[in-house]
């Protein structure tokens, strides 16, 4: 495989996981819905994933377009996109609840008192959250035009969409066997890979921003 290819998919895999985050995803799916009959609980996971596929795949088709005709580089985009997901990376390495992946306590209070959540909270904040919708774009933008790397981003998204659905369907399982400790660990590690490629992105940003100068 391609060196470039196989870079491009692996970071794209690391950073859907971080910030759409299946196993949070299933966490609050199996609270919400633990009242709901097994096939209410597919139907709601079945839309909120459509749903939410529509919004990313938005994100990464027009992203870069709309981002060019507001006239915001690509190194700007890859420095602030850059220090949001750090951001983010540093609430999951700590384990605090950040609107940038998931949903306030504002958020799951209204939550509680939905009978269809498939649309607020699990398509959005929860899936196609902010840091989700932000990485989309930056990782599209990040392949610099190339269709083929392009299409791997976007095979990444909808490989991470389909394996948060599955990690719906099993959210009772899943709880039960990682539990509140279990689930806050993988959090934590993948914050720390989130925050590394977050500052990559930076330094990426500002040598191609030409601030630095050349050498």
């Amino acid at each position: 495989m391609n060196p470039l290819v196989l870079e491009t998919a692996s970071v794209a895999l690391a950073t859907l996981f971080a910030t759409i985050g299946p196993l949070d995803v299933a966490a609050v799916f199996a609270a919400l819905t633990a009242s709901h009959s097994p096939q209410r609980r597919k139907q709601m996971a079945t839309r909120g994933t459509c749903i939410a596929a529509a919004v990313l795949l938005l994100f990464a088709i027009a992203g870069e377009s709309v981002l060019s005709l507001l006239g915001i580089s690509l190194a700007a985009l890859r420095t602030g996109g850059g220090i949001l997901l750090l951001l983010i990376g540093i609430d999951m390495v700590f384990a605090r609840s950040s609107g940038g992946t998931g949903t306030t306590d504002e958020e799951n209070a209204e939550a509680m008192g939905k009978q269809d959540i498939s649309v607020f909270p699990i398509a959005t904040p929860l899936i196609a959250g902010p840091g989700a919708m932000g990485a989309t774009v930056l990782l599209v933008a990040n392949t610099e035009g190339v269709l083929v790397l392009q299409a791997v981003v976007i095979a990444c998204l909808l490989l991470m969409l389909a394996f948060t659905f599955a990690m719906m369907l099993l959210s009772a399982k899943i709880d039960r066997l990682f539990g509140v400790t279990g689930m806050h660990v993988i959090t934590r590690i993948m914050g720390v890979l989130l925050s590394a490629l977050a500052v990559q992105f930076i330094f990426d940003g500002i040598a191609a921003s030409g601030l630095l100068g050349t050498t």
